[in-house]
């Protein structure tokens, strides 16, 4: 299957037989077939296909238009196909566009492909994301780490905390680097102090987290993290836009959530000292953000807002995925619906 073909009028033969759901990525030909009691209709064209659907009330629907207008479903595991559900607004379809390397970290190009009630289909301005290592966990991701995911575990608390264990122990060489690179770069003490103790923060919540996980029957992966030369301010002040103002401001939010409303007791206590670190780190992070801007050009600055809005978007479609009821119960993990709740507030009070 081409899935750059599109199923405008007349330009194309065929669309393989009933292809909805999952099953548009196994599509042999391009065509759709409908039956109904002996009524057979064959519909060739993206047109004729939007009649049949009538208004797009689903998100199969949805992402089988994206198919027709030539777009290629995201299929990965590590986000969903599609971030909106919201009928009466739309669909928001994930294009996976591959995966981009470079000497320091692989990334994941995905496209946004907006799909309306009514049919209309819309692309958006495509964004990276690291490689192998979304999800919402507590920690910061360092530059050049590399893919590894927990072991198959039958139980889902045990997975999820394995791998927040091995992004806790990453977090320790994020921060030591990030210690190194500012005092490189001539920020003051007191933000090369906050880093180190950051980095002391997160043996603690490795050592926790790994506890976490193995009582729950699982090993965490050991992180590997290659080593890159220290990086260019610019480069710093990227990275802490998406990891810091972004991902361990929601992970501390998160952390929080978890410690109110984990059903485990030693869950619910462990998220609790977590969460107070996470909030320091967050600070950290604004802190190193407050540092630089002022002596960045408009356009600096408007690269870094650029950095956050995608970031945002990025853990948008990563909440939006359904979570085991032991994770959301247990683990006091928000459920979808709360979890963009969460992103909204944060939003609305700093990310604005």
């Amino acid at each position: 299957m081409e899935a750059r073909q599109s199923l405008d009028d007349g330009g194309m033969e065929g669309f393989g037989g009933k292809c909805l759901g999952d099953a548009l990525s196994t599509c042999s030909s391009y065509y759709v077939v409908t039956t109904r009691g002996d009524d057979v209709r064959i519909f060739r064209s993206r047109d004729s296909l939007k009649q049949v659907l009538g208004a797009i009330e689903q998100a199969e629907e949805a992402a089988l238009l994206a198919f027709a207008a030539g777009y290629e479903v995201c299929s990965s595991t590590e986000a969903p196909p599609w971030v909106g559900v919201n009928p009466d607004e739309g669909f928001t379809i994930l294009e996976e566009l591959g995966v981009d390397c470079d000497q320091k970290q692989s990334w994941l190009s995905r496209k946004p492909v907006r799909i309306s009630s009514s049919g209309e289909v819309v692309e958006h301005k495509a964004f990276k994301v690291k490689y192998g290592d979304t999800g919402c966990y507590p920690g910061r991701r360092p530059v050049g780490l590399q893919e590894a995911q927990a072991e198959d575990c039958e139980d889902a608390r045990g997975a999820w905390f394995a791998n927040a264990a091995r992004l806790e122990a990453a977090s320790v060489d994020a921060f030591l680097r990030l210690r190194e690179e500012l005092a490189l770069h001539g920020a003051g003490q007191a933000l090369q102090d906050a880093a180190l103790a950051s980095a002391q923060d997160e043996v603690r919540h490795a050592e926790v987290t790994t506890r976490l996980a193995r009582h729950f029957g699982a090993e965490p992966p050991l992180p590997s993290v290659a080593d890159v030369p220290l990086r260019s301010l610019r480069e710093v002040l990227l990275d802490n836009a998406v990891e810091g103002c972004v991902r361990e401001t929601y992970s501390a939010l998160l952390a929080h959530h978890q410690a109110l409303h984990a059903e485990d007791a030693e869950i619910r206590e462990a998220m609790a000292r977590i969460a107070d670190d996470e909030t320091r780190h967050a600070g950290l992070s604004w802190d190193i953000d407050a540092w630089a801007t002022p002596n960045l050009s408009t356009e600096a600055q408007a690269v870094l807002h650029e950095a956050r809005r995608q970031a945002i978007a990025v853990l948008r479609a990563e909440v939006a995925v359904p979570l085991d009821p032991e994770l959301t119960a247990d683990a006091g993990l928000p459920s979808p619906d709360v979890a963009s709740a969460l992103l909204d507030s944060l939003e609305q009070s700093l990310w604005a």
